[in-house]
């Protein structure tokens, strides 16, 4: 007999799938962010030169490239998981993240053969980029589907958790590796390739943990439906929405993720070993946030909470960045960063659950993954290199009124857009 302290079997199995699900977008998300938190130290060893940040913007520019990539994932990906099962996408995904980490790894350097090196390092990015742009669907839906209704929004902001936990892991590998096992000079030589290698053996344990994975139940009831851009022409209004409520929501993610690191060492003139310790520390309170927050909208609903991200990102993102720029304090930087994520966490917890009950099962993949990844790739992959270039041209404060105006529109398609946990076509 099963006590109250006892979940019953339904539910574990429930529990595990969803574990092993976000252990794959965390794995994901650390290779992928691997080479954001560690381009400090190897983007001399691919592009030469003696301006840092014109390195840093030639780095820039090959994980922006990557994102491009992710509509290619998407499409492909989601023609896969709407059509085999979300399983058996999941488990390509990782495959090829897995490649392209090990890639990184060994590739040798400008110095050993030239402009091969950057080719190749370009080569390894459009491999994460294309798996990353399958993984989101793919795991958004399936999270979505396993959740049981009333508690839908904290199931699905583990894929966030998970995306955050990715990062941390990176950054937390960068800590120790500057402070215990390395110094600055063997982290430039040749200490940059350890994360890559180690992104890859993860991903290899994850592919082994996700042979077993359930299919989920939506997906084996599934009505056929016209998959890819066909289906998409049939949910118009859905499409439109999706790429709407994501522009201002990923250019304020990518801010506070993989550019604020670079922000902090090259704009508030704080050290390699601070920015780190900031940015680890403002992402642990993120990732705290977001089943706080997933479960607010079980309650409250969704469309409430992307309404108070859209006002308070529209009204506060330009004064926090201008205050993180202009402190020299690492104690405050990292005050303000954690009052930036109570704002943009309102988006991240439940932008993918919001998603996954706009679409029916039979297009849930491919409605969910494509037009996120075109919206990512174009305002998300770029807004690092924006950021950069701007600051190159002595106008950095005009990046800051752009994402305040992308925020804005996204702001205007919430207000818009109906309520998807009273009208979830996850009930279909």
């Amino acid at each position: 007999m099963l006590t109250r302290a006892q979940p019953a079997p339904d539910d574990r199995a429930r529990i595990g799938a969803i574990l092993i699900g976000s252990a794959g977008n965390l794995v994901e998300w650390y290779d992928f962010y691997v080479y954001s938190a560690f381009s400090l130290y190897f983007a001399d060893a691919f592009f030469p030169g003696d301006d840092p940040v014109a390195q840093m913007l030639s780095a820039s520019g090959v994980f922006a490239l990557g994102f491009f990539m992710r509509p290619i994932g998407a499409y492909t990906f989601g023609r896969i998981g709407d059509g085999r099962g979300r399983r058996a996408a999941l488990m390509l995904s990782v495959l090829l993240m897995c490649a392209g980490s090990l890639i990184i790894a060994v590739v040798p350097t400008y110095a050993a053969i030239g402009a091969a090196a950057p080719a190749l390092l370009l080569l390894a990015r459009l491999l994460q980029g294309l798996s990353l742009g399958g993984e989101y669907g793919s795991s958004a839906a399936y999270l979505a589907e396993t959740a049981p209704a009333a508690r839908r929004g904290f199931y699905s902001s583990f894929q966030y958790v998970t995306m955050i936990a990715g990062q941390l892991l990176a950054l937390g590998v960068l800590l120790v590796l500057q402070n215990i096992l390395l110094d600055e000079a063997a982290l430039r030589d040749w200490g940059w390739r350890i994360p890559f290698a180690l992104g890859g053996l993860l991903a290899v344990v994850v592919l082994i943990m996700r042979r077993d994975l359930p299919e989920t139940a939506a997906f084996e009831t599934a009505h056929e439906e016209a998959g890819g851009l066909r289906g998409l022409l049939a949910h118009k209004r859905e499409t439109a929405t999706v790429v709407g409520l994501t522009l201002g929501g990923t250019i304020a993610f990518y801010v506070y993720t993989t550019y604020m690191q670079k922000f902090l060492k090259l704009s508030a003139g704080l050290s390699a070993t601070q920015t780190t310790w900031i940015t680890a520390g403002a992402l642990l309170f993120a990732l705290l946030l977001q089943p706080v927050y997933g479960a607010l909208s079980d309650r409250v609903g969704r469309r409430p909470m992307l309404i108070g991200f859209g006002v308070l990102g529209t009204l506060f993102t330009t004064p926090l960045l201008t205050a993180i720029e202009k402190t020299r304090d690492a104690w405050s930087a990292f005050a303000l960063i954690c009052c930036a994520w109570l704002i943009v966490a309102l988006y991240t917890s439940i932008n993918a659950v919001v998603k996954a009950e706009l679409f029916p099962a039979a297009i849930r993949v491919t409605g969910v993954a494509l037009p996120y990844a075109v919206t990512v790739s174009l305002f998300g992959g770029s807004a690092e290199y924006l950021a950069l270039w701007f600051k190159a041209r002595g106008h950095e404060s005009w990046f800051y009124w752009y994402a305040s105006a992308a925020i804005f529109v996204s702001l205007v398609v919430y207000a818009t857009m109906p309520e998807t946990k009273a009208r979830s076509r996850m009930e279909d």
